[in-house]
């Protein structure tokens, strides 16, 4: 008898907070936990690097937590480490399950056989994005109004370079939603706020393009950089400005226009 990829006493791939909250954003947190699964050991990997920026985004669990109880929305958090499988890419994307991060070579991922990379597959990233996906079923028949919101954060370096922004909103289509989301955030001058930085939602996402795009829903990705929210006091401070920001921009998400992706 083949032994479950998870095991009885690991958690399970995804978690959900909320989830009969009442407002319209759906929160999604894809990189939530360092977690490795216990069959596949360290990947490699000594305890160091895996709890680096390349094993989750330092931070976002703790800021997704307090924006769902800010804004009392549902929160689905995956609960293993983007080394294993990264749920905000694609299947066919090549940094899906990545032989290296950054500089960092990846052993337990090199070399992976169709076996080993569908069990991954099955195991962590299909039942996270069906759960978010039932959920936004539900919601879109109740014609309830929904928005899609990632939460993330990135490092203040990158490959040697500085990167000036507090956050970044990164949006593809729903560039209404997006900007006045910027607009409420730069109300305080002392902040460098940034569409599409430090990234642009491309065809390695899943998120945004998967489920806001797609569906036509309003659907923007937040980056805040991870130095500023590495500790309760900078978690408080950003759930402030984030759930502030996103009640004022609540409206441009609802009652938005999608932007045609012809057009961009």
């Amino acid at each position: 008898m083949t032994e479950p990829f998870l095991a009885l006493d690991e958690p399970p791939a995804y978690g959900v907070v909320n989830p009969d909250g009442a407002s319209p954003y759906v929160l999604l947190c894809e990189h939530a936990s360092p977690r490795i699964p216990r069959c596949l050991g360290d990947l490699g990997l000594q305890e160091a690097e895996r709890l680096r920026h390349i094993g989750w985004d330092i931070g976002a669990q703790a800021l997704a937590l307090g924006l769902a109880a800010a804004l009392d929305a549902p929160l689905f958090l995956t609960n293993y480490s983007r080394l294993a499988i990264d749920c905000n890419r694609p299947l066919d994307a090549a940094s899906l399950m990545p032989e290296v991060s950054e500089a960092t070579v990846v052993p337990g991922n090199r070399g992976l056989t169709a076996s080993a990379r569908r069990a991954r597959i099955e195991a962590l990233h299909n039942p996270y994005h069906a759960a978010v996906a039932r959920r936004l079923d539900a919601r879109q028949a109740a014609g309830l109004p929904t928005l899609v919101v990632g939460v993330h954060s990135f490092t203040p370096q990158f490959k040697g370079n500085e990167r000036p922004w507090h956050a970044g909103i990164l949006f593809e289509r729903a560039e209404a939603f997006g900007r006045a989301l910027i607009a409420a955030l730069a109300e305080d001058p002392t902040l460098v706020i940034a569409a599409n930085e430090p990234y642009r939602i491309d065809t390695d996402d899943y998120t945004v393009p998967v489920h806001g795009d797609a569906r036509g829903l309003p659907a923007v990705l937040l980056e805040v950089r991870h130095d500023l929210i590495a500790d309760a006091a900078g978690v408080r401070d950003w759930t402030a400005r984030l759930s502030h920001a996103l009640r004022a921009a609540q409206t441009h998400g609802t009652s938005g226009r999608l932007a045609d992706r012809a057009g961009r």
